[in-house]
């Protein structure tokens, strides 16, 4: 399917073409940023080339600067949106209140193999501690509000929940590294194992 470039025509406000024109690019720029950030997750910011995205979701090259101001742009945003996603994850992995079972969720095998869905911070921290401050700022922000939402399992206790995520954030990316399948399972499960009982041991 080739993009519908409706909105690039010549309407009068109130023409009912308008309306469908925006909708549609709406709907267009939301899929784009939708490959986008998985794409970013699985294979890093610098994997993103404008023709091969547009095309991915049956959209013209020519169509991209209809939507973003340039790769740089679009690189942005897909970032945020990728962080944002991994952060309503891992809040949601929190609902209950312990860190445990945040735990649980964020150092699995299903979050490790979920690589274009999963956290944008494992996934993206090396890439984006070679970004430009754009990057590196909107990361930040999201970092601190990862380290938020453990400290509020933890009651409030920010050093440990700075060592709980930098655990957390190391087992996942060290497990995607390891090669072999065993020795991947077996850091999920050690730092997971850990983390566990560094909850149990700040219950009442």
């Amino acid at each position: 399917m080739q993009e519908n470039d409706a909105y690039h025509a010549d309407v009068k406000p109130g023409d009912s073409t308008m309306g469908h024109s925006q909708t549609e690019k709406a709907r267009n720029r939301e899929r784009i940023l939708a490959e986008a950030s998985q794409q970013v997750r699985r294979d890093g910011l610098e994997s993103v080339g404008v023709g091969a995205l547009m095309k991915s979701v049956g959209l013209t090259h020519g169509g991209f600067y209809g939507h973003f101001e340039s790769r740089s742009a679009l690189l942005a945003e897909a970032l945020q949106r990728a962080l944002q996603e991994g952060e309503a994850n891992a809040q949601a992995s929190a609902a209950s209140g312990r860190l445990s079972d945040m735990v649980r969720s964020y150092l699995s095998r299903t979050h490790r193999d979920a690589r274009d869905s999963g956290c944008a911070v494992a996934a993206l921290v090396s890439d984006v501690a070679r970004a430009d401050d754009d990057a590196r700022s909107i990361m930040t922000r999201h970092v601190e509000s990862f380290i938020a939402a453990v400290a509020k399992t933890l009651d409030g206790d920010e050093e440990r929940a700075v060592v709980a995520v930098s655990a957390m954030v190391g087992a996942l990316a060290l497990s995607r590294v390891v090669a072999d399948p065993a020795r991947s399972n077996a850091i999920l499960k050690l730092v997971r194992d850990h983390l566990i009982a560094l909850d149990s041991a700040g219950a009442p």
